[in-house]
């Protein structure tokens, strides 16, 4: 069995609309879903990610109006980074960052810069030479040459590395690149997955943190997964199924929850692929609450809908 990289990474917003005109319109993802948390259909789940919203690409916010600011510590992903072409594009996007008042720095030894989104969540651009397909979006402003190209990997927070090194090695299929950062390479996608050494303070789950990561597995290969992850407890949930993919849940020893999701059926389950992410969809078993969730839900403008009016 072969992972495929990353499916998809979910973190934490206290402000949708923020959130939304940050994702979609300062860096240029298509808003591909809204639709609600489905454990908790009172809350926002929004995915961001290419023109189809493919795995590799896509960012999933929570909404928790009015939620603390969180803070990352030891068992938690702190940053995240996508990759560009050119460093040309990383010329581009540290005069965009700029012009919209966010604070960048070039991180040292590489062809990348650094930055926050508005809730205090870390982000990296990079520009990474690989054979992967370009997981782009279209966005005003922003030239297709110069677009975000999809997830290339993350940063954990970890106090001590056998145990995780062993379940990433020996049961995900990750290489390890140098001490404390792992590869995953041999599938459609490849990623990175990397450990730093946790400040002093405890994390806190909150506004501008990761919730989880989800790998990419294959459709067929999605029960064999989740025995495989029995037998060497790591003590995988049930299959659930979460109506554009199905997952399974997990957490490996340093405590970041990880979760393995399938690539079908995708995003156009329920709309029109020309249309994904404008309006609210909800699963079948909510779709009576649609008039309450409609009013406690926040307002919400797509910038890509907004751009296409006359």
């Amino acid at each position: 069995m072969q992972l495929d990289g990353i499916h998809h990474i979910t973190c934490i917003t206290a402000d949708a609309p923020i959130n939304v005109d940050f994702y979609a319109r300062v860096l240029g993802l298509r808003l591909v879903k809204q639709t609600v948390n489905f454990d908790a259909p009172d809350v926002y789940h929004l995915y961001y990610g290419d023109e189809r919203g493919a795995p590799g690409s896509i960012l999933t916010f929570f909404e928790f109006p009015g939620a603390a600011p969180g803070r990352a510590g030891a068992g938690m992903i702190h940053s995240l980074r996508w990759r560009l072409s050119t460093p040309e594009a990383l010329e581009f996007w540290a005069g965009r960052l700029e012009s919209e008042g966010v604070a960048c720095e070039h991180v040292p030894g590489e062809s990348a810069l650094r930055f926050r989104d508005p809730e205090g969540l870390t982000l990296e651009l990079a520009v990474v030479a690989t054979a992967d397909p370009p997981l782009a979006a279209e966005s005003e402003g922003i030239p297709s040459e110069h677009a975000l190209l999809g997830f290339d990997g993350v940063r954990a927070y970890s106090h001590g590395l056998r145990t995780a090194e062993r379940l990433l090695t020996e049961v995900m299929g990750f290489t390890q690149a140098a001490p404390g950062a792992y590869v995953l390479q041999g599938g459609r996608r490849s990623a990175s997955y990397a450990y730093d050494e946790p400040p002093a303070a405890l994390g806190l789950q909150g506004a501008g943190t990761v919730h989880h990561i989800a790998w990419c597995d294959r459709d067929s290969d999605h029960e064999a997964w989740r025995e495989h992850l029995h037998e060497v407890g790591a003590h995988p949930t049930p299959i659930i199924d979460r109506q554009y993919f199905l997952s399974v849940y997990f957490r490996e020893p340093q405590g970041v929850l990880f979760e393995l999701a399938t690539p079908s059926p995708g995003f156009a389950v329920d709309e029109d692929p020309d249309h994904l992410g404008e309006e609210l969809r909800l699963p079948p078993r909510y779709e009576h609450l649609r008039g309450r969730l409609e009013q406690l839900l926040t307002p919400l403008e797509n910038p890509r809908t907004r751009a296409a009016r006359p």
